[in-house]
């Protein structure tokens, strides 16, 4: 029976609704089932509770009953919900865009670490293949005088990083945005002076196997990686001391069984591999090399 059906309190709605995402074999079914209903009546954090004892619209039921049949299709509940939290921010979220995660809030922490240690939270940074805009804006709203460039081969995904830069609010007048594959989307003027060069590029193989919540809705532009995973590693890496300036720094963002080859790479590459970074569970994450 569909929800908007029965004009019952918000607290009902919410335990049909993590009824039904539990009997459908989805984890953690009553979370899912706040998010939605957070999102479908207006009442987030410290107001949800509150507002289970009210009665929703029928607007509302309507609009919750849409994201749950998608939901329960599988749709993953960042798309559904259109949006997605990444280090205190709220970020809108497309098919366009891979989904944020935790392990690449690990990677954005360690860009605006190795910014503070170089100068005070002053400098450039580019972050290659934005997806989101997730590390880049991160870096923005957390490094008061940082300037950032975002870029992304996809005009749909960069689409999606404008829109989450106009809620930057004032931090956004130190963010541009370029579309295009790599460093093609950088102007020649920037050569030389890039302080951090930050990417979460597609790293999984063409041939690895992944969940199906992933590989049907996730876009494989961002995922795929070639034969090994590492084709975009090895563009980037090749041609970062170009960029880069003296002692300027990459941070990559890889699958923790890809280190030793992306480093070698690094190093073949001219830059000096300086540590390999764990991500929140202990894996192997983030490559950080530094030029000479």
């Amino acid at each position: 029976m569909s929800l908007a059906a029965t004009p019952v309190a918000w607290g009902d709605v919410a335990v049909d609704a993590a009824g039904q995402l539990a009997e459908a074999g989805i984890a953690d079914a009553e979370m899912q089932a706040r998010r939605l209903v957070e999102q479908a009546s207006g009442y987030e954090g410290g107001e949800y509770y509150a507002g289970l004892t009210r009665v929703p619209s029928q607007r509302q039921l309507a609009y919750l009953d849409a994201m749950l049949a998608r939901r329960l299709a599988g749709e993953p509940l960042q798309y559904v919900l259109g949006r997605w939290g990444f280090r205190g921010l709220d970020l809108m979220v497309s098919h366009a865009v891979l989904i944020p995660r935790p392990e690449t809030e690990t990677l954005a922490g360690l860009a605006i670490a190795e910014l503070i240690l170089r100068d005070g939270s002053d400098g450039l940074v580019v972050d290659l293949g934005t997806g989101s805009g997730a590390v880049g804006l991160a870096v923005a709203a957390e490094c008061e005088t940082a300037h950032v460039v975002l870029t992304d081969v996809s005009a749909e995904a960069l689409a999606v990083a404008q829109a989450n830069l106009a809620g930057l609010g004032r931090a956004a007048v130190r963010v541009t945005t370029y579309q295009g594959s790599w460093y093609e989307a950088l102007p020649e003027s920037l050569t030389g002076t890039v302080d951090v060069l930050v990417s979460n590029p597609p790293y999984v193989r063409d041939d690895e196997a992944l969940p199906s919540d992933v590989t049907l809705w996730e876009p494989a532009l961002a995922l795929r990686g070639g034969p090994d995973g590492l084709d975009a590693a090895r563009q980037i890496l090749a041609e970062a001391p170009r960029w880069l300036s003296p002692g300027g720094s990459v941070l990559l963002e890889l699958s923790p069984n890809q280190m030793d080859e992306a480093g070698a790479i690094a190093r073949a590459s001219g830059l000096a591999v300086e540590a390999v970074h764990p991500d929140l569970s202990g894996r192997d994450r983030v490559l950080q090399c530094r030029s000479h």
